[in-house]
């Protein structure tokens, strides 16, 4: 599938489309809040030490909410949890416009900036768990990250332009006011979108069947794929940190080193926006290759270069420098669509958003540290500060490719027959690593009515579960003795665990009753598999032992 299939199919997905779009809105109007918050500051200010104070002190709630947030995001409709997010922060930009507008003082300004991110920490984790809720299968993941990633950078550029305009004529308090209005329009769009369970009602899944969240423990879950968590982890911090630092030295290089004024602030995190426009779009054709590492590792390496090369444009060349942060912006992209895109392949629905929660607040500690760090140490000159940013950024992509291992490359799409093997209610809770590479490994076994699938006496050799059909399980249990019918079993059903499991010879017969398809599982994948739920082996021994109706 092209790019370009891949994103039409994503926008013919009702509810995912409409997320996207509010979102879009919103996102303009957070880029323009951004800048016109850091120029009230600094013209209040003039000092970069007091920008970097009040940049760190404004994401610091991440840093003590992002946990709490991500447990609210996995037991609450996280639907409602972005609704309520967005209605607050609206309200909080309309308070802030008066206080602009009566001259009350900038104390007051930050705080306001404080507390709306004490509602954003909430917001991150439920966005991040519910957005992949909302795509119909595996293969709309990549796309819809990229599609996402593509309109809030195109929010980035028109967001900051905006602000530029609106900055030069002196109108601070109307961008906090029109933030406010794209808070209102995403919450109407999030009222009329379903809730991940009527999302999954109406994909024919069995809601009712999950684990429930409380219930699965954080760490079992997340053991099989700690290495490559790290991975994406470790390059996120760098990032953090390289970007916190980043996000204060634009308004220090726009008025200070290049002379362009306020304005030059929000070209350049136009300039931003449009190279991570460039990003998402190349985003989406590599996210669609198996190989996932090389595109990673090339991001990193955009970022550190072209940060690197930022200190050393000229003050007279200020559109130089908007072409070194547009490449660094493109590279962010590549990353950040990659290792979302990983993480949510890797990362059970359940445990989803506390996984982000922990991971949101590494991260924003990190953005903190940079924004307070960088500006500090560049105060007299950038070049050091931007040199160190760009090395540690690539030596950051090169640790998380290592760590990300296989775990970087994507196999073909699972098709929906050897899904079934996901569906089986005994395998709930298992890892998604686990489960997904069982699913390749799955063959499907065409089946014609009255052919014999399992003779009672064999080795056993396979697990299978039905996916279309019906079979008969009969069972002789004196020799020369007639076959007596055990049970009919239908699609979603399995046999075949026991003699697996106990290593003795089959124990029943199991004849086609109709033609259809089954999945099969060899021995050891299958054994490998039960081998990643605690007691799930004794479970299944416990489930057949002393019935008569057992197909093993």
């Amino acid at each position: 599938m092209g790019a370009l299939a891949a994103y039409r199919r994503v926008l013919r997905n009702p509810a995912l489309s409409r997320l996207l779009i509010g979102e879009f809105v919103s996102s303009i109007g957070d880029w323009l809040y951004l800048v016109a918050l850091l120029v009230v500051v600094y013209t209040e200010a003039q000092d970069p030490v007091v920008l970097g104070i009040i940049g760190a002190a404004r994401v610091l709630p991440y840093v003590f909410l992002s946990v709490p947030a991500g447990i609210v995001a996995d037991r609450f409709d996280r639907r409602l949890v972005l609704l309520t997010t967005d209605i607050i922060r609206g309200l909080i930009m309309v308070v802030m416009a008066a206080v602009v507008a009566l001259h009350m003082g900038t104390i007051y300004v930050v705080a306001l900036a404080i507390l709306a991110t004490c509602f954003s920490a909430f917001f991150s984790p439920a966005i991040g768990a519910f957005l992949p809720t909302l795509v119909r299968d595996e293969s709309e993941l990549g796309p819809a990250n990229s599609l996402w990633s593509s309109l809030d950078n195109l929010a980035f550029f028109v967001g900051p332009a905006f602000a530029a305009v609106l900055l030069a004529v002196g109108s601070q308090e109307v961008a906090f006011l029109l933030n406010a209005l794209t808070f209102a329009f995403v919450a109407v769009v999030l009222w009329r979108l379903p809730s991940a369970a009527k999302v999954k009602a109406a994909a024919g899944s069995d809601a009712d069947q999950e684990t429930p969240p409380a219930k699965i423990g954080l760490r079992d879950a997340l053991r099989p794929v700690m290495r490559p968590l790290l991975g994406i982890t470790t390059i996120n911090i760098v990032g953090g940190f390289v970007f916190g630092g980043l996000g204060m030295l634009t308004v220090i290089l726009a008025v200070g080193r290049f002379d362009v004024g306020e304005a030059g602030t929000g070209l350049f995190n136009s300039a931003i926006g449009i190279g991570g426009i460039i990003g998402a779009f190349v985003s989406g054709v590599l996210v669609l290759r198996r190989r996932l590492g090389p595109p990673m590792l090339a991001g990193a390496v955009l970022i550190g270069a072209s940060i690197a090369a930022l200190g050393l444009v000229p003050p007279g060349l200020f559109a130089l420098a908007l072409v070194a942060m547009a490449i660094a912006s493109a590279g962010s992209l590549l990353i950040d669509i990659v290792s979302t895109t990983l993480f949510q392949r890797i990362v059970p629905d359940a445990i989803r958003g506390r996984t982000l929660g922990m991971m949101e607040t590494a991260y924003v500690f990190a953005y903190a540290a940079g924004s307070l760090v960088v500006p500090i140490v560049a105060a007299t000159d950038p070049l050091p500060a931007l040199a160190a940013s760009g090395v540690a950024m690539i030596v950051g992509g090169v640790l998380a490719v290592l760590l990300l291992g296989r775990y970087a490359v994507q196999a073909p799409a699972i098709d929906d027959e050897r899904r079934r093997i996901a569906d089986v209610q005994l395998f709930n809770g298992l890892p998604p690593g686990a489960l997904e590479t069982a699913m390749r490994a799955a063959t499907v076994v065409p089946m014609h009515a009255g052919e014999l699938v399992i003779r009672q006496g064999d080795q056993a050799d396979r697990f299978y579960v039905i996916a279309e059909g019906e079979v008969d399980v009969t069972q002789t249990r004196a020799e020369g003795g007639d076959a007596e019918l055990l049970r009919r079993m239908g699609p979603g059903e399995f046999f075949g665990e026991i003699g697996l499991l106990s290593g003795v010879p089959r124990t029943a017969n199991v004849t086609a009753a109709s033609d259809g398809r089954l999945v099969a599982l060899d021995a050891a994948t299958f054994l490998g598999l039960v081998g990643h739920g605690p007691g799930l082996t004794y479970r299944l021994l416990d489930l057949h032992r002393g019935a008569t109706t057992t197909a093993g």
